[in-house]
């Protein structure tokens, strides 16, 4: 494993689309590895109340990449899209456009990256409730990232994305996914190509920092 320190690992992953490895098996050993760090992460109530889909299979992959591919469109045709946000900054919109370019590329060949991971959280009833969102997936989504940071430091190239939730219930029913098990992120998970990672350009801490009040 790459020796990094807490803080470089904090810092430098970063969501891994244009260069995943298509090609290169990962053996699911090394997935296990990296669940097991996932699975120490904190819940509410120390419930677990966790699941994880890990679709490897090729034709499941390529189904649940058919379905991404019709979100990403979808969401590169909104007023919010990546590639359209700050467009006429000059600092961010650079950036803002590589987003977007790289979301369109992960939306073709998200089907081809050989590990798609499905963090699930176990709902009563299946219905979201109206309140505390935040607590709820609260109890899912640090350990998704914990996921994240364990594939990391072993060498594997993640990303973040949900766009996959517009047919949550499609992918459910193809991966036979329970009626009362919610999706809630979708990390596609692979070797990665280049050796470059580094901190990202970030607003100044003092723009978005609050103390004692607003």
């Amino acid at each position: 494993m790459p020796l990094l320190t807490p803080d470089e690992l904090l810092t430098t992953t970063r969501s891994v689309r244009k260069r995943l490895d298509l090609d290169r098996p990962v053996p699911m050993d090394l997935i296990r590895e990296c669940l097991e760090v996932a699975l120490q992460a904190p819940s509410g109530s120390n419930r677990q109340s966790w699941h994880w889909v890990v679709v490897t299979e090729p034709a499941r992959r390529a189904a649940v990449g058919e379905f991404y591919r019709k979100a990403v469109e979808s969401y590169l045709a909104s007023e919010g899209a990546a590639g359209k946000l700050f467009a006429t900054d000059a600092s961010r919109g650079p950036v803002q456009r590589r987003v977007g370019d790289s979301v369109a590329y992960l939306g073709e060949h998200l089907g081809e990256v050989p590990v798609l991971v499905i963090p699930c959280l176990r709902v009563a009833g299946g219905r979201l409730p109206a309140g505390n969102q935040a607590g709820l997936w609260g109890s899912l989504l640090p350990a998704a990232w914990s996921f994240m940071l364990a594939a990391r430091a072993r060498g594997l190239g993640t990303a973040w994305t949900t766009l996959h939730l517009t047919y949550e219930r499609e992918i459910s029913e193809l991966l036979g996914i329970p009626d009362d098990v919610r999706q809630g992120v979708l990390i596609p998970t692979a070797y990665h190509t280049g050796e470059t990672f580094r901190r990202a350009a970030r607003q100044p801490l003092d723009e978005v920092l609050h103390v004692d009040s607003w």
